[in-house]
């Protein structure tokens, strides 16, 4: 056996090592011009929700000729996206209101600069990853549930450019 194939062997007679997963360990700054202070990102201010970061760019595609010979493409780009669902008495659901308002009211009145300026920098303390992510703009402001119990809202921010830490 060479290569590839007596490494994954190698790997799969290892012990798992044990870890413990933390979304308190997530710390991360919401930064635009127009906040006079950066929004904290943090697992306590979303409660019980989730942070996901999608990449859109699809970096292969496949074109077959008439005789079935494909012809792969690579395409660049690192555009994405950054998927917060909070409960919708957060702190950071009130703090992106006021940021998506402000924004709104700004471009309303014909100035544009700021609604892409965002900048998002995420980072977990335990393995150290995280993402960058600049060029952020609102999708949209989230759909507001009303009901018994409380819920949760879901703000999908677009983003230029994701860089992966």
């Amino acid at each position: 056996m060479g290569g590839i194939l007596s490494t994954a062997l190698g790997l799969l007679g290892q012990k798992a090592v044990q870890t413990t997963y933390s979304f308190k360990d997530l710390v991360g700054t919401l930064i635009n011009p127009v906040l006079a202070a950066d929004i904290p990102i943090v697992g306590g201010n979303i409660g019980s929700g989730t942070l996901t970061i999608r990449m859109l760019t699809e970096r292969t595609t496949h074109h077959v000729a008439a005789d079935g010979v494909v012809m792969p493409t690579y395409k660049a780009g690192d555009n994405g996206e950054v998927t917060i669902e909070m409960q919708q008495t957060s702190s950071l659901h009130h703090a992106l209101v006021d940021l998506f308002n402000a924004l709104l009211t700004e471009a309303n009145n014909g100035d544009v600069s700021n609604w892409a300026a965002t900048t998002i920098s995420l980072r977990t303390m335990y393995d150290a990853s995280g993402h960058y992510c600049s060029g952020v703009s609102f999708q949209k402001i989230p759909d507001k549930p009303y009901a018994a119990d409380g819920q949760n809202v879901t703000w999908v921010l677009m983003c230029a450019s994701v860089i992966n830490q």
